[in-house]
């Protein structure tokens, strides 16, 4: 499947990510406080690996793998984050995952996004589950999780190691039955 989906929501759009957006992202992710609040982005961000990233993730799009997209302002179609499903399909599921630029956060930006990609996770990609998971000293986040209808499922006790520091991570998870009880005729 190539990677030409853009969906809508009131504010947003999300679309396919663009070589042209690299410079903007290793901006955003420029941030210490960003970075610090996700598992897998470093700070200082290098220069050059949003290149790199994008193209990864335009190969791993192609084969089903993951489905990231850039998060982008109705209008103007200013970049403010990406978000994603990253699939297992032996078990029909996937894990959400999001950021967003420092500077547009307390918006509602990533719950209306994340909300948009889980709704197509489960209605065009036929996941049966998604979940999604966050450090624990991060509630923000799961609020947005808790918002778009996701369960907390529990804690995972220093399951990552971020910066030399163990960090407790908060699981949450939707099953698809779930997920269409609470939004029928979709």
């Amino acid at each position: 499947m190539r990677n030409s989906i853009t969906l809508e929501t009131e504010r947003l759009l999300l679309r396919p990510l663009l070589a042209q957006d690299a410079g903007v992202i290793d901006q955003l992710l420029n941030d210490r406080v960003l970075a610090s609040n996700t598992e897998s982005i470093d700070f200082p961000y290098p220069t050059g690996d949003a290149s790199r990233w994008i193209d990864r993730n335009q190969d791993r799009w192609k084969v089903g793998e993951a489905y990231v997209l850039a998060i982008c302002q109705k209008g103007d179609e200013q970049l403010l984050g990406t978000v994603e499903l990253i699939a297992n399909k032996e078990h029909h599921r996937s894990e959400l995952s999001y950021w967003i630029g420092r500077k547009f956060w307390n918006q509602g930006f990533a719950t209306e996004a994340a909300s948009c990609l889980v709704n197509f996770g489960f209605t065009k990609l036929g996941f049966e589950r998604i979940t999604s998971q966050h450090f624990a000293r991060n509630p923000a986040s799961g609020r947005v999780l808790e918002k778009i209808g996701m369960r907390f499922e529990g804690t995972r006790k220093g399951h990552i190691r971020k910066w030399n520091q163990l960090e407790d991570v908060h699981i949450y998870g939707l099953l698809a039955q779930d997920f269409r009880e609470k939004t029928p005729g979709e």
